[in-house]
């Protein structure tokens, strides 16, 4: 078995290489267009993140259902779009099966393949599409990320109390944010780029990032943040803990 990758997170931003999972059967028509949608969802508004989406509740008012809704509603596909789009992922599906077999080739020839195969898909998918639908595609995308922004300013405002940022800094890390957006959208759409040519860079843009942070932050902020990291990842505390021992 093929390990996965472990991903960074930049910015509001994953950087995630996609991790190998075995290809699943699939039942019917219905659940097949369920996939090409919630596909087409990642590559066009989500961005890459909505893979991991895709692990929440399905009853959750903005899982996977609700999702492949708004994007059936918002592109309007007509049958014959539905029968090609469903015809190429068939053959996607295909070539993956062949390619998990393959145990011929070394990790990097199957990565490269595989991304080989999912940037010819999504060239196939976009020109099955019309202008109009591109173009609702782009504003679906648009805002999508202006719901990131504002989180992001929540967040910046939350910070101003638990690690005591100033409106000065506020205003510098929202200036990074967006150069660092432009900077990672300018290498996912370089199609001149190879697959690993682009995770280095944007890794290098990660290591970027955080010379920029220790310009920004004192040390003080620097130290809050790493207990507020902490704490996170321990979670709260358990009830045992906070119940005083019986005499």
């Amino acid at each position: 078995m093929i390990p996965s990758v472990t991903f960074v997170k930049l910015f509001g931003t994953t950087i995630k290489p996609s991790p190998l999972k075995p290809v699943q059967p699939i039942h019917s028509k219905q659940a097949q267009m369920k996939n090409i949608f919630l596909s087409l969802l990642a590559f066009a508004v989500m961005s890459g993140s909505a893979i991991a989406q895709q692990k929440r509740d399905h009853k959750t008012p903005h899982g996977p259902k609700h999702r492949h809704g708004m994007m059936m509603k918002a592109l309007n596909l007509t049958p014959e779009q539905q029968k090609q789009m469903r015809a190429s992922h068939d053959a996607f599906k295909k070539q993956m099966e062949e390619l998990n077999k393959n145990e011929n080739i070394t990790l990097k020839e199957f990565r490269d393949k595989k991304y080989a195969l999912r940037k010819e898909q999504k060239a196939k998918w976009m020109t099955m599409l019309t202008p109009e639908q591109k173009n609702r595609m782009t504003r679906m995308k648009t805002e999508h990320k202006a719901r990131k922004d504002e989180q992001f300013a929540n967040h910046l405002e939350n910070m101003k109390t638990k690690i005591g940022l100033t409106d000065d800094q506020v205003a510098k890390l929202k200036a990074q944010r967006e150069t660092m957006h432009t900077k990672i959208s300018n290498i996912r759409e370089n199609d001149k780029l190879t697959r690993e040519q682009k995770r280095d860079q944007l890794m290098a843009l990660k290591e970027e990032a955080k010379e920029q942070h220790k310009k920004i932050f004192t040390e003080e902020q620097l130290k809050k943040m790493e207990s507020l990291k902490q704490q996170h990842m321990e979670g709260p505390p358990s009830e045992k803990t906070l119940k005083p021992t019986a005499q």
